[in-house]
């Protein structure tokens, strides 16, 4: 009977370790092991045909990684939770996998306990981090944010203030036109932009742009 307890899958393209997860959890008695999977795509599958209270997901799987199954399973109809349980704390796996909804993130040195803790929080809806992974994200939030623009998207972006197209900014800078689409398309991105207008206004303000001095 797995009424009364939490239903949890585990994913993981890894035998031996998604065994050991599983061995680990089987004795608990608030958890029940429903199903396995060995990637990403697999993990989605089962997700909607169990829907269960959590999935263990590992990050790096053939067919589908973890993000992207993470995407998936929280865009679907299942109200499943995420838990990813991993080895990589970098960065940018942490930050991929916050952004596509996983509800923890957890590293596969985490002991049975905290573990069990995890999933409970998890399927109540709470946050659970890895405390290295924990101080990983608050070092990087008070991480002064720093935008840097080449300087040919400087040339760019001072002749969109100047007013002009995107073919004459061609002819001002000798380049082509597809090469001045590509350069402000590189802007918007690092701006969190998406027009021109806003381009112009976001660069002055953050300094990347100076006025010229009318007063010559």
């Amino acid at each position: 009977m797995t009424e009364d307890r939490l239903r949890v899958v585990v994913v993981d393209d890894h035998t031996v370790m998604r065994a050991g997860v599983v061995a680990l959890l089987a004795s608990e008695p608030s958890i029940a092991i429903v199903g396995e999977a060995g990637d990403g795509r697999e993990a989605v599958e089962l997700v909607e045909r169990l829907g269960p209270d959590v999935a263990l997901i590992d990050l790096r799987m053939p067919v589908l990684d973890g993000v992207a199954a993470t995407t998936a399973i929280v865009a679907g109809p299942a109200r499943t939770r995420v838990l990813i349980l991993t080895t990589y704390d970098t960065d940018a796996e942490i930050e991929r996998a916050v952004e596509a909804g996983a509800i923890g993130y957890l590293l596969k040195d985490t002991t049975r306990e905290q573990l069990v803790a995890a999933i409970h929080a998890a399927a109540r809806g709470e946050t659970v981090l890895a405390p290295r992974v924990a101080e990983r994200l608050v070092a990087r939030m008070r991480r002064p944010v720093q935008v840097a623009l080449t300087a040919r998207e400087i040339d760019v972006l001072n002749a969109v203030a100047d007013g002009l197209s995107n073919a004459d900014i061609g002819k001002r800078l000798i380049i082509a036109e597809a090469t001045v689409k590509t350069h402000l398309l590189r802007v918007f991105a690092k701006l969190d932009v998406s027009d021109r207008t806003h381009a112009v206004v976001v660069a002055f303000e953050r300094g990347l742009l100076t006025r010229p001095d009318r007063s010559a």
